[in-house]
This record gives structure tokens, C-alpha cells and sequence, in this order.
């Protein structure tokens, strides 16, 4: 089994600071990307951060030089920081991860179960 454990969300008011973390565990033999994703209600689900196993980073142009994703490869974890917080950065975060399992021979796309951010004054 493997599974992704989210933390971190909550409510917030504009302009300030949230960390989210998710954690990977199980049997588990290497993560490729991963990264956040959103969806605020009515909408889609949108990509926010990805961060491949040697660092490379991406973001939507909505969040760029607002939010940073990281990870600590030891740990199987990746952070999203989310600074200068908006009411549209409202929505249910999700992380995901491409992870091999011991004895697999392929890669599955695997994702956390929500963690809800709120931007509200």
C-alpha cells in the first residue's frame, strides 16, 4: 500500500501564510514528480506546483513568486508555501505523487485526500 497524507490547510486571512505538507508512505521503492493541485468550488481542478525528484520547479502563473513547492526526498515529503494569500487561493488542495513500489516494474499516480484552504477575511 501506499498512501499520501496531507496537513497544514486552515483558514486564513488575505496576505498571510499557510505551509502545506504531504507525506508519502508504504512500500515504496522511488518518487518521480510531484506535486499540488486545486480545485475551488465550480471549477476545475488546476495544477499549482510540480517539482521533479532533482528540484525542477514549475508553477501556474497565478501563484508564481507567491508560493514555493519543495521536497525532502529522504523523507518522501513536498511542501507548498503559500505566502501573500489571496481570497481566489481559496480551495481544496490536493498533492500527487508518481511513486514505484518495491517490485513493480511502473510508476502510479497516486493523491492526497484534500486538505481546505480558506482565504477570507
Amino acid at each position: 500500500q501506499v498512501q499520501l497524507v496531507e496537513s497544514g490547510g486552515g483558514l486564513v486571512q488575505p496576505g498571510g501564510s499557510l505551509r502545506l505538507s504531504c507525506a508519502a508512505s508504504g512500500s515504496i521503492f522511488s518518487i518521480s514528480d510531484m506535486g499540488w493541485y486545486r480545485q475551488a468550488p465550480g471549477s476545475q481542478r488546476e495544477l499549482v506546483a510540480t517539482i521533479t525528484s532533482v528540484g525542477t520547479t514549475k508553477y501556474a502563473e497565478s501563484v508564481k513568486g507567491r508560493f514555493t513547492i519543495s521536497r525532502v526526498n529522504a523523507r518522501n515529503t513536498v511542501y507548498l508555501q503559500m505566502n501573500s494569500l489571496k481570497p481566489e487561493d481559496t480551495a481544496v488542495y490536493y498533492c500527487n505523487a508518481a511513486i514505484r513500489q518495491w517490485r513493480y516494474s511502473n510508476d502510479n499516480d497516486y493523491w492526497g485526500q484534500g486538505t481546505q484552504v480558506t482565504v477570507s477575511s
